[in-house]
């Protein structure tokens, strides 16, 4: 190979090699600029799940502030028509108590002959929380109600949907189960179904 040969082949390798060196800076400013689109649309990716999922949770709440006023009217025919809750049936009750607060769906009573009061929780989906819910504010009672301690009272648990081991639960426990049927709420408990009765003595 010719000295001549030997200088063009050189200055062609350089130039493929300047070619090349162009190149790989191009694709290092094309990653750069693709790494930087994958992290603004993973951030938008990332806000937009967070908003819908707060979307979701505003749902399922006015879901269950839905439920419980469309079944207000029916548990009140059910508290005065087989408990005799008279005098008193209120929903959403709160109570503060010694740095304590508890809210009770319905709470409803009734004076003089029986002196029986009913608290009553509804829930459109029943979870196995609710349940311990339920068991702290029944064993609760005359904690943040001391006023009611002459009375006896009995839980019930209204839903629209539970699983079949969590209704067991509920009547396990001793409390009256209602479920929606037909638009409204009606009691599911068996005949043989004897309730919890709690009192402050």
């Amino acid at each position: 190979m010719s000295t001549a040969e030997l200088r063009e082949l050189v200055a062609s390798l350089l130039l493929s090699q300047k070619e090349t060196d162009r190149l790989m800076q191009e694709n290092a400013v094309q990653q750069k600029e693709t790494d930087r689109l994958m992290k603004e649309s993973q951030k938008q990716t990332a806000q937009q799940l967070k908003e819908l999922g707060r979307q979701i949770g505003g749902l399922g709440n006015k879901f269950g502030s839905f439920a419980e006023g469309l079944s207000y009217r029916s548990i009140v025919r059910i508290l005065r028509g087989k408990f005799d809750m008279n005098d008193f049936i209120a929903p959403g009750v709160r109570v503060r108590r010694d740095g304590l607060e508890e809210e009770y769906d319905v709470l409803a009573y009734s004076n003089d002959t029986i002196d029986r009061g009913m608290i009553v929780e509804i829930k459109s989906n029943l979870r196995k929380e609710d349940i311990s819910q339920m068991k702290r504010k029944m064993d609760g009672i005359f904690t943040m109600l001391p006023e009611h301690s002459d009375k006896t009272f009995q839980g019930m648990i209204a839903c629209v949907s539970a699983s079949a081991d969590l209704k067991k639960q509920v009547l396990e426990n001793g409390w009256y189960l209602a479920h929606i049927g037909d638009d409204l709420f009606e009691l599911e408990t068996p005949d043989s179904f004897v309730a919890r009765t709690y009192s402050a003595a």
